[in-house]
C-alpha cells in the first residue's frame, strides 16, 4: 500500500469510527481500513455492546446480532458511501457487512465488483523463519498490511 492509499485509509477509518458511534452509541476500540485498488475493507474492532456480546454467546443469539448489524449496515451505509466518494473521488458499487460475534469485530466491505474474502487474524504476528518483525513491518508493498489503527478519539 503506498503512502497516498495509507493516508486515505486513515481518513476512512476515522470516518467509519465516527459513523459507528453515531449509529450505535458505541465507538469501536480500534478501526482498521485497507484500501487496495478497487476494494476498501473496514474492520471495526470490539464494536459490539456488552448486551450484544452476551446475546451472541448462543448460536441463536449470535445469528440475531449478525442479522441486526447487517440490517443496520444496509439501512445506514449511505453516509459512509458519501464519505468514500468525498475522500476517494470514487463511487461505491457494492457494500456488505459481516459480524464476527466471538471477537466483536464488524467488517464492512465496499467494492467495485470484486469478490472479497476476509480473514481476521489473531493480534499476534508470528515471524516467518529468517525474518524479524521490522522486516515484516517494512514489507508494505504487498497490499496485506492494514493502515494504522485509529482509536475512537482519532
Amino acid at each position: 500500500m503506498n503512502e497516498t492509499n495509507s493516508h486515505i485509509a486513515q481518513q476512512l477509518a476515522h470516518v467509519a469510527s465516527v459513523l459507528q458511534q453515531q449509529r450505535t452509541g458505541l465507538a469501536p476500540k480500534a478501526v482498521t481500513a485497507v484500501l487496495s485498488e478497487d476494494t476498501l475493507v473496514v474492520t471495526l474492532h470490539d464494536a459490539l455492546t456488552p448486551a450484544e456480546k452476551a446475546l451472541a454467546r448462543t448460536p441463536k443469539g449470535a445469528a440475531q446480532v449478525q442479522e441486526f448489524h447487517r440490517q443496520l449496515f444496509s439501512s445506514e451505509s449511505e453516509s459512509m458511501r458519501q464519505e468514500i466518494k468525498r475522500i476517494t473521488g470514487r463511487e461505491v458499487r457494492e457494500a456488505t457487512a459481516e459480524i464476527e460475534t466471538a471477537t466483536g469485530a464488524v467488517v464492512h466491505a465496499f467494492t467495485t465488483g470484486a469478490m472479497v474474502q476476509m480473514f481476521l487474524l489473531n493480534p499476534e504476528v508470528l515471524p516467518l523463519a529468517g525474518t524479524d518483525r521490522d522486516s515484516i513491518e517494512r514489507a508494505d508493498d504487498d497490499g496485506f498490511l492494514p493502515a494504522p489503527e485509529l482509536n475512537a478519539s482519532g
